[in-house]
């Protein structure tokens, strides 16, 4: 796949998630959740095949998944009590 084409996937990959994180809907039904007392994180992966146009065989169609460009993490109360139960420590990110 040539660097222009990967490079515009990037840009359709980082506008899906823009429009998604900025979705009044998905907020509205995310906060509801959390006012349900659960705590909440959504992963959401896009594949998507692109082919040149003309080609008729279906086998030079290039598959690209996007993800996030800058995941975050974030630990729960119930995360750190799994994970202590685990024996697992993990340091907290110290504020600047």
């Amino acid at each position: 796949m040539d660097q222009q084409l990967k490079q515009l996937m990037k840009e359709l990959g980082e506008a899906i998630n823009e429009s998604l994180s900025d979705s009044e809907q998905i907020a509205e039904v995310v906060s509801r959740i959390k006012e349900g007392g659960y705590d909440i994180f959504l992963v959401l992966e896009a594949t998507i095949g692109v082919s040149k146009q003309g080609d008729k065989s279906s086998d030079k169609t290039a598959l690209v998944t996007t993800f996030s460009t800058n995941p975050e993490f974030k630990v729960s109360d119930q995360d750190l009590k799994f994970l202590k139960s685990l024996r697992i420590k993990i340091e907290e990110e110290k504020e600047k």
